[in-house]
């Protein structure tokens, strides 16, 4: 009699151990749950990372148009600057009169 309680043990100790290996598995459903979860995190973060490079882009549009007036405004203040000086160092005029 305690012979085969003995032989049973190991057959028992095996069930229960695979039972407990089975439990801790993640179904299906569970798996499909979490990676639609991480899918949505990454479409959500991919739609912020669209948004902002769109901005880097409008912002450097603007940088370089403002480069562009800047450039143009500076050889018009040369311009008038030698003008300027031309002006200054012509001799005085005669008044007319």
């Amino acid at each position: 009699m305690i012979k085969s309680g003995f032989t049973k043990l190991p057959v028992l100790a095996v069930a229960l151990a695979g039972g407990l290996c089975l439990s801790a598995c993640a179904s299906q459903e569970y798996v499909d749950q979490r990676i639609a979860e991480v899918n949505t995190h990454v479409s959500a973060v991919d739609a912020r990372v669209t948004s902002v490079d769109q901005k880097a882009d409008a912002a450097m549009s603007a940088a370089q148009a403002a480069q562009a007036a800047a450039a143009q405004a500076n050889q018009r203040i040369d311009t008038l600057s030698t003008e300027v000086n031309s002006v200054r160092e012509a001799p005085p005029r005669a008044p007319r009169g």
